[in-house]
């Protein structure tokens, strides 16, 4: 490192104490200010961290720009998806070279039809500099398209409505919606949901009636518990327009034929606290995902369409302790079920008629197997998708009749250093502070020889019973080839193991997330795949949240973490329900307006349980527009971490001033971002090339 690189001395923040009460404990905030996005002031400390980080790593800018070319290299650029027919129409999604964002098509019958372009985001996303195009639904007659558009990155998407036939985009716009929207059969009545302007929950359903005004859009349905989002939707049979409502424990449906959009909803099954079920219509019944009776893995029931109360609900798959229901997907011939084993993807075959129940093979522990999209009713396959930690992902269609598997697409990996036989994986189980055993998936490059001395990321998210399956990257191929083991810890708080796993990570066992990872980290660490000099930690949202409780717990276990827009400041954030997210996720966390809550939120907060003492290096990024996690957060955190630590460790603050929670819109944009991950990790371990 240069001396001037040396002596850079890194942005200090105001200390502007704030006095936050409650339950008779006070907390004092210093850098609570720093919420203000529209102070000059915040504006002004945000560019400093983002001059200083460009300043620290500057020696390494050659090297990102070398990982980020290396990375585009191996993506396709002028790529295109496996089409998929519905309703007369082959659908394809197509990119090309040197262009950032896809091009949407379709052609009428055969793949030999002429191309009928649709939407061609990178005319669309001129002049922005976020851009996303969000649902499109096409009209039962074809020649409407409703499609959704966000520029500012803060998930508030604008509505429009195309015209097919003569390429003219209605000029009413519906603005503050979730993006989605569906048809009835009469191709003229569409319906969407809008967001609240300050919380941005999803809480009111509304119908539009082609060529009127958007101002005399109808209000059908408004969600009034707050812990509740809803949506709408149509189901695969077409018959049914269906508005959901679903809080993180209790869900609710109401139906509607789809010929008669001018009639009232009628409720399927009222909600019942911890109540969960999803719907799917088949001839004269629903299909019912549900919980009910503590079928805590969920069990598959049905109802006769004309009885959907759940007194009327039987069972079709009944309850397994040991194998979790995911999803399924109805076809005229078949049911498919996704069920989860072990932490292994199922897919199961099920015929109507009663004569065929049988599951498709999978042969090792670090795969990735799940429906893909199926929306033609009468298909003769299944369409699905399968990869690995070792094997690009590839496209199958299995056909029922034959059982005949037809590759349609397997991810090109370009170049010539790439092959897949040149990389292992395996699967391992930690055993945790209490005795519980953790799985985690690895992969590697042959010929690594562990006595402790390679570089290792490990990965974890943790929260909201989302499962990280293991799953290839060409991108991660950046770190494997330079020596890296890369782990995936299946810990508490996903649904890796069931949904049990899931709820011994939430609440008040959240912590077992934390002392999860931990123990993962020593397992490494004592089996020799790695050491405290080489382990790097990495997590994103509520796995910052994880990352910000290891660093406070261990820091001594890690050389570096990257913390990406981590959710950090767990109590406050929990006491303003004005905050998008917070009501709806008391049943994730807890409220802290209850003192048990607040006292347990409290113990492990990062924000709250910074100290004076030696942290890991350290990369923490986020973006000013961020809906899921506000910038904030990990604003005030860096700040407060600045002030305590005693290390000379490197602490850098990278915030993209253009984009929210999911980063850059163009599809190589966000290379550039893990350039600068992969950079710093690099670094840290002296390669630099």
């Amino acid at each position: 490192m240069s001396t001037k690189i040396a002596t850079l001395q890194p942005p200090i923040a105001n200390k502007i104490p704030k006095s936050l009460e409650i339950h008779d404990d006070v907390r004092i905030d210093n850098y609570f200010w720093l919420n203000d996005r529209e102070d000059p002031a915040v504006i002004k400390y945000l560019e400093d961290e983002n001059a200083y980080t460009k300043a620290v790593l500057k020696h390494t800018e050659a090297f990102q720009t070398d990982l980020f070319e290396e990375m585009k290299a191996r993506i396709k650029e002028d790529d295109t998806s496996v089409p998929y027919k519905f309703n007369g129409y082959w659908y394809i999604t197509r990119y090309e070279k040197g262009k950032d964002y896809p091009v949407y098509l379709r052609k009428k019958e055969n793949l030999d039809a002429d191309d009928e372009i649709l939407f061609d985001c990178n005319e669309m996303a001129k002049g922005f500099a976020y851009f996303k195009l969000g649902g499109i639904s096409i009209s039962p007659d074809n020649t409407m398209a409703s499609f959704s558009v966000d520029t500012v990155s803060r998930r508030q998407y604008t509505l429009q409505i195309k015209n097919l036939v003569t390429g003219e985009v209605f000029s009413d716009k519906i603005e503050n919606t979730t993006g989605s929207s569906t048809w009835a059969n009469d191709n003229k009545t569409l319906f969407y949901s809008k967001k609240d302007e300050v919380t941005l929950r999803s809480d009111t359903i509304y119908k539009h009636k082609l060529y009127t005004d958007a101002s005399l859009d109808t209000l059908i349905y408004k969600e009034e518990d707050d812990t509740f989002n809803t949506f709408i939707y149509k189901s695969k049979s077409k018959k049914y327009l269906i508005i959901g409502s679903s809080s993180t424990l209790t869900s609710e449906y109401r139906i509607l034929n789809a010929d008669t959009p001018d009639e009232d909803f009628k409720i399927f099954s009222e909600r019942e606290r911890e109540l969960e079920y999803s719907i799917a219509h088949y001839n004269d019944s629903f299909y019912i995902l549900t919980n009910k009776d503590n079928a805590t893995n969920f069990k598959l029931q049905k109802t006769l369409e004309t009885q959907t109360s759940q007194e009327h609900w039987e069972d079709v798959l009944p309850h397994r302790d040991h194998v979790l229901l995911e999803d399924i997907e109805i076809f005229r011939s078949h049911l498919v079920v996704n069920e989860r084993e072990n932490g292994l993807n199922q897919i199961r075959i099920i015929s109507w008629n009663g004569e065929e129940d049988y599951y498709l093979p999978f042969n090792n522990e670090t795969y990735t197997a799940s429906i893909g999209n199926n929306p033609d009713f009468d298909n003769t396959f299944l369409r699905y998708s399968y990869n690995s930690l070792t094997h690009p992902n590839s496209v199958i269609d299995y056909n029922f009749l034959t059982r005949q598997e037809i590759v349609q697409k397997e991810q090109e990996v370009l170049g010539d250093s790439f092959d897949k036989n040149n990389y292992e994986s395996k699967r391992v189980w930690a055993t945790a502070r209490d005795g519980v055993k953790i799985p985690m998936s690895i992969v590697y490059k042959k010929g690594l020889v562990l006595d402790g001395s390679n570089p290792l990321l490990q990965y974890a998210y943790g929260s909201y019973g989302s499962t990280i399956d293991p799953y290839f990257s060409t991108i991660r191929l950046s770190l494997l080839d330079r020596g890296f083991i890369y782990v995936i810890a299946h810990i508490r708080g996903g649904e890796y193991l069931g949904r049990n796993w899931y709820e011994d990570g939430k609440l008040l066992t959240k912590k077992n997330t934390f002392t999860d990872f931990i123990d993962c980290s020593e397992y490494l660490i004592e089996e020799k795949y790695t050491s405290p000099e080489h382990l790097y930690a990495m997590g994103g949202s509520a796995g910052g949240l994880l990352m910000g409780a290891i660093i406070n717990s261990k820091p001594e276990l890690y050389n570096g973490v990257i913390a990406a827009v981590p959710f950090v400041d767990v109590v406050t954030t929990m006491l303003d329900d004005e905050i998008p997210l917070t009501t709806g996720e008391y049943d994730e966390w807890g409220n802290p307006n209850d003192k048990a809550y607040y006292d347990y939120i409290k113990s492990y907060s990062p924000y709250d349980n910074v100290e004076a003492k030696a942290y890991p290096n350290m990369l923490v990024t986020t973006g000013l527009h961020d809906s899921q996690v506000q910038y904030w957060e990990p604003a005030k955190w860096v700040a407060k971490l600045r002030e305590l630590k005693t290390d000379s460790n490197k602490l850098l603050f990278h915030i993209d001033m253009d984009a929210g929670h999911g980063g850059a819109s163009g599809r190589f944009e966000s290379l550039k971002e893990v350039a600068l991950e992969y950079a710093f990790l690099l670094d840290l371990e002296g390669i630099s090339h």
